[in-house]
């Protein structure tokens, strides 16, 4: 009975994923349309479908399973989370809509006046969504196995075929409104089964935890796997904190809204929506250590809001239950997945889907043909990589993106938005310093690791590069460019005026650069 209910469940996500996307290729026409719906969307609308995109496979199910082994302290993940979308607010949100791009390489180019720096600029976009997507195709197969046991293939499998047919019918049309609606549906299926147990453990009597150690109940006090523990927690904070305006599915949604006023309210909105969904995951991690103190050898943590229902319930109650958990988890993985292969696909087919389709064709072919082709190459490739590479926790993964995004990105957009010395080859060498750097420290501490791990220091800095790859980023873009005052472009000056004025204010008598 649960695999029944919880293939009916993750087949209605699926189906309404798909039949939003076919209603998206009925409205997309233009070029805007498919990157970013016209630029017409609502900050409540756009909240819901930020908040849809961003609370991935690693909020609904990894931030339980992280609680559930190393205590309530774990709590300062989701806080950095949300941490994020503050920064955002306050650092680029109006200035990025006030652009005009449509993407991150789009703002890169206007900003800089260079090829050369939006090549880069795409090339990591590109790189950060498929590191995203891993983990992503990953909890499917994940979230599957444990609802209804089939091969480990299915589930990744599912979510691609489902997000191709949703991004490509008709781009950002097609995706706002279904991870606007996925948003109340995880956080529907996360709250209702945490009120039933809730109310399950308070009839019980209050049991306390079966916990590995006295210091998982104790807060405020930095806890992480490894050594240095401080250091890994802070240094997360400052990937989570600074990455998130890295990510490109999350600065793409931003294009969407009508001006900087509405991006503004915006992310006011999604802090609030963020809050109220990151209130439900510890419920999850506490209330496993009550009736699950142990898990079985060679099972996984992140399953512990699947598997709660069945201990606690048990029965048809403990079925339906599960069947919701599981139409929100892949609510949560299709709602993520849509809006990184969305990114992606748009950079791909701005640098080389149109242009070859267009040279094929003799001219510029139908848009559509293109921007097609590249969510398929947007999907296709980190399938391929996710059944290829032993699954990581969902949370470190996805923390990886995020400190890829926060040494190469961050430094990119803040300095870009707020100086004016920025100059092209200063924004290019800190971009690659801080891709070299952060990838090359998480590479060796994933495929060079030595099988009792890295030591000490060693492992801490590897495993997690934020704290010292995005100040050395952002110190080589400084002093690169205050080496190369040459290449700062020209115009610098009335480009700033323009982010930084609010709408209906008239420039166009602001004094030229001297």
């Amino acid at each position: 009975m649960t695999s029944s209910l919880s293939l009916v469940a993750v087949g209605a996500v699926c189906l309404l994923t798909i039949v939003f996307g076919a209603l998206g290729l009925r409205l997309s026409r233009a070029t805007s349309d498919f990157y970013v719906a016209g630029r017409s969307v609502s900050p409540r609308m756009n909240a819901s479908a930020i908040g849809g995109e961003y609370l991935s496979a690693a909020s609904f199910l990894g931030v339980a399973g992280l609680i559930y082994d190393f205590g309530v302290d774990q709590l300062w993940l989701p806080v950095g989370y949300t941490t994020g979308y503050l920064v955002l607010l306050v650092m680029v949100a109006a200035p990025m809509r006030r652009s005009g791009a449509y993407t991150v390489p789009d703002f890169a180019e206007a900003r800089l006046q260079s090829g050369r720096v939006r090549l880069v600029a795409s090339t990591l976009v590109v790189a950060i969504g498929w590191i995203y997507l891993v983990p992503q195709l990953q909890g499917a197969s994940l979230v599957l196995q444990i609802v209804a046991d089939v091969p480990g293939w299915v589930g990744g499998t599912v979510v691609a075929i489902v997000v191709i047919l949703a991004v490509g019918a008709g781009g950002m049309r097609s995706i706002t409104f279904v991870q606007a609606v996925q948003y109340w549906i995880k956080l529907t299926a996360l709250a209702v089964p945490a009120f039933v147990l809730i109310v399950l453990w308070v009839r019980a009597g209050h049991p306390a935890p079966d916990v590995p150690s006295t210091s998982w109940e104790v807060a405020l006090t930095p806890r992480a796997e490894g050594d240095h523990p401080t250091y890994r927690v802070y240094s997360t904070l400052i990937a989570l904190s600074l990455g998130t305006m890295g990510l490109p599915h999350v600065l793409v949604r931003y294009y969407t809204n009508p001006d900087g006023n509405a991006a503004r309210r915006t992310t006011v909105n999604v802090l609030l929506l963020l809050g109220l969904f990151y209130l439900l995951p510890p419920i999850y991690g506490v209330l496993g250590r009550v009736h699950l103190p142990t898990m079985p050898e060679g099972v996984r943590s992140d399953s512990i809001v699947l598997r709660l229902p069945g201990v606690v319930v048990g029965g048809l109650g403990g079925d339906l239950l599960t069947a919701v958990l599981a139409a929100g988890a892949f609510a949560a993985l299709l709602s993520t997945a849509s809006g990184v292969a969305m990114s992606v696909a748009g950079v791909l087919d701005q640098s080389l889907m149109r242009p070859w389709v267009a040279r094929l064709s003799g001219g510029d072919a139908g848009m559509p043909v293109g921007f097609r082709l590249a969510a398929l190459a947007a999907v296709a490739v980190p399938y391929v990589v996710s059944r290829l590479v032993e699954p990581i926790g969902l949370a470190t993964m996805v923390g990886l993106a995020f400190a890829v995004a926060a040494s190469t990105f961050a430094p990119l957009l803040i300095l870009g938005v707020w100086w004016r010395a920025l100059s092209t080859i200063g924004a290019i060498a800190g971009l690659l310093t801080g891709a070299v750097a952060a990838t090359a420290a998480i590479f060796a501490s994933i495929a060079l690791r030595p099988v009792d791990g890295w030591p000490g220091w060693t492992g801490a800095l590897l495993s997690q590069p934020a704290a010292w790859s995005v100040p050395l980023a952002t110190l080589v873009t400084v002093v690169v460019s205050l080496s190369t005052p040459a290449s700062v472009p020209p115009g610098t000056t009335r480009l700033l005026v323009r982010l930084h004025t609010p709408e209906g204010v008239d420039v166009s008598r602001s004094r030229p650069d001297d």
